[in-house]
């Protein structure tokens, strides 16, 4: 137990500790004596001694270096010195009691680090006040700040020099009414510690100095009355006495110290669990609630990305079929366009102007230069037919895009679609690649009669009929000399004969006929058939206009006119190439086409992943805040048991240590 004493300087602190301890131990006497902590406490040893911050004192030493402590500049008020009195020379020394000796409480103003540092684990405070004046403001200050910082604290108050009363006997009891009354104030009205009828007992009338010197006395084998001794001495000496026994009773000193240091303790720990069963509960409850808003707004989002897939799929097979409605119509598109500039490809050729000529280098550099006319020709009008309506056409699909994918996306992202759209006009490219698919073209620009027999045959038999008909003249030449060398019959096989059409024996017949008129000799038998019938004059008026026609022919087939055949027969010959390549070149517009808005679709596609990917990021950071909001649920439970543990542990230590027994 720790009973620190306390008062104004030269109030006799040290002198009250002497008598105690029954013998001069720590320094007393006139003027400011005591400039540091002093504690006292029991030891073992046969001889005492003492330790200071840092170092120890050599036990021949401790009475001269005791009353020389004032004299250290070293130590200060803040300081402590620790002194080890033989627990046989004392005999409250040996339950542990430790006594603290102090400054004067009005040597400083740093009263607070005091009490932080030497009493917030005293168990007892003694008050050493001078019976020859009233308590002063400094030493109640200094105890209010103590019972500020201690619940109840356990306070006595010696009164002390009592003896000096004994000068005016006549007013004795007078004043140690007023000091009574003044001193139970202090302790009952003021610090509320004590009750009224409890104060009493804790203030006392002493004179410590007559004690120590009548105990030294008898420690000396002198009388403890002898000396020049106020009148009273019995009285003041048996107070003194009543006052030590206190601390022998131990158990009320411990109940009392217990309080006091407890009980504020108890208080506060009461108030920290209400405080922590309260944060608890508000925990629990906000956990709760945050964790219902948390499942909610997971619920959300699992709905959100649930319809987002699903939307998904649904536009995709929908875009797919928009994809291919725009891709069919853009086809057919091109293949009208491009059969309608085939048709128009002789109006093409003809605002076509370069130099001709038949020579085969002039020749080639023309086919090149026609063949680039034809393919920007031909890729201009197609783009003037069917570039307009494919771009609206696209544009429609796109739009039709953003605006189906709108609802899919936050609105951050749905604000910047229209980004995701090529702010270019979307272009398609017509590869007709005229230069290699009329590459193998052969003009034939030779100069031909119009009446002539090839040109008859061509006219009324069609080209084709026309050149198996020659192939047929030119066998049937032969027949004539195939008798002198075979027998009838023997050139042509039974089944060959057989073979042979009645159209075709006709043609062989009549090719023969004319194969024979031919022939000069035949030619003079008609004559002559016909100079019978007609006259020589029409015969030769005949001849004339046939030879006069020839001639026109041969002056008129001049390099224009082989140019005008030269683009006849490439008009000819490229109709029927383009019209070949006419399903190639709209199915790759198409192609194009779905490309184009395939893209389109993809990068939109990008955006609903990326919002996809956020929502299952935003589930996952729900689903880790839930179980977070759990454990802290659960953890908060927990605290919150703890706490009510804690309490009702707090209330049994109050019924059992606090309070007073019934």
């Amino acid at each position: 137990m720790k009973v620190a004493f306390f008062g104004r300087t030269s109030n006799g602190k040290s002198t009250v500790i002497n008598a105690m301890l029954r013998d001069r131990v720590l320094p007393s006497g006139i003027g400011h004596t005591t400039n540091c902590f002093l504690s006292v406490e029991g030891t073992d040893e046969d001889k005492a001694f003492l330790k200071t911050e840092g170092s120890s004192l050599c036990p021949q030493t401790v009475n001269q270096l005791a009353h020389a402590l004032h004299m250290d500049k070293s130590l200060d008020a803040g300081c402590l010195v620790k002194v080890f009195w033989p627990k046989t020379k004392c005999a409250l020394l040996r339950d542990d009691l430790v006594l603290v000796d102090s400054p004067g409480t009005d040597v400083t103003t740093e009263l607070d680090s005091w009490i932080d540092k030497f009493c917030l684990d005293a168990d007892v405070f003694v008050l050493v006040a001078n019976s020859e004046s009233t308590l002063m403001n400094t030493e109640k200050h200094f105890f209010h700040k103590v019972n500020e910082r201690l619940s109840k604290p356990n306070i006595f108050i010696l009164n002390n020099r009592w003896d000096a009363s004994a000068s005016e006997p006549e007013y004795m009891e007078d004043v140690r009414r007023q000091h009574m009354e003044r001193c139970v104030s202090f302790l009952v009205e003021e610090l509320r510690v004590v009750d009224q009828a409890q104060a009493p007992n804790r203030i006392f009338f002493v004179s410590a100095k007559e004690v120590l010197n009548a105990r030294m006395h008898r420690a000396q084998g002198m009388p403890e009355a002898g000396g020049a001794l106020a009148e009273g001495f019995q009285e003041r000496l048996k107070e003194f006495q009543d006052f030590e026994r206190t601390f022998e009773a131990s158990e009320c000193i411990s109940q009392s110290a217990v309080k006091t240091k407890f009980e504020q303790h108890t208080i506060r720990a009461k108030q920290i669990t209400q405080t922590v069963k309260d944060i608890m509960d508000s925990i629990n409850i906000a956990a709760a609630e945050k964790r219902v808003h948390s499942l909610e707004e997971k619920d959300d989002q699992t709905d959100r990305l649930e319809f987002v897939r699903n939307q998904l799929n649904l536009l995709t097979e929908e875009i797919k079929r928009k994809i291919k409605i725009v891709t069919e119509e853009v086809e057919n598109n091109v293949s009208n366009a491009m059969a309608e500039e085939i048709c128009r490809l002789s109006v093409l050729l003809d605002e076509f102007h370069a130099d001709f000529h038949p020579s085969a280098q002039v020749l080639k550099v023309y086919k090149a230069e026609l063949l680039k006319h034809i393919e920007e020709g031909m890729g201009k009008n197609l783009a003037f037919r069917c570039s307009s309506a494919v771009n609206a056409s696209v544009h429609a699909a796109q739009q039709q895009m953003i605006e189906s994918l709108q609802p899919l996306l936050p609105s951050a992202a749905s604000s910047q679609l229209q980004m995701l759209i090529p702010c270019r006009k979307f272009d398609l490219s017509y590869d007709l690649n005229c230069g290699s698919l009329c590459s193998d073209f052969q003009e034939n620009i030779e100069f031909r009669f119009s009446m002539g027999w090839t040109a008859l045959v061509n006219r009324f038999l069609g080209p084709s009929n026309a050149k198996r008909a020659l192939r047929l003249v030119d066998g049937s030449l032969q027949i004539p000399r195939a008798p002198a060398m075979t027998p009838t019959g023997a050139g042509v096989p039974p089944g060959a004969q057989d073979g042979l059409s009645q159209e075709e024996l006709m043609l062989s017949m009549a090719t023969g006929l004319a194969s024979l008129t031919s022939r000069t000799s035949m030619s003079v038998v008609i004559v002559g058939g016909v100079w019978r019938t007609v006259g020589w004059r029409l015969i030769a008026l005949t001849m004339g206009l046939y030879g006069l026609l020839y001639l026109y022919e041969k002056l008129t087939w001049t390099t224009k006119a082989k140019e005008r055949a030269f683009k006849r027969q490439f008009v000819d010959y490229a109709t029927e190439k383009l019209q070949m390549i006419v399903s190639f070149t709209s199915a790759n517009c198409s192609h194009q086409v779905q490309q184009e808005m395939a893209s389109t679709f993809a990068r939109l596609c990008q955006q609903v992943d990326l919002t996809q990917r956020e929502l299952e990021g935003e589930i996952s950071r729900l689903d880790r805040k839930i179980e977070r909001l759990q454990r802290v649920h659960e953890r908060s439970k927990a605290l919150r048991h703890k706490a009510t543990g804690l309490e009702d542990e707090l209330e049994s230590f109050t019924r059992q240590y606090l309070q007073p027994p019934q």
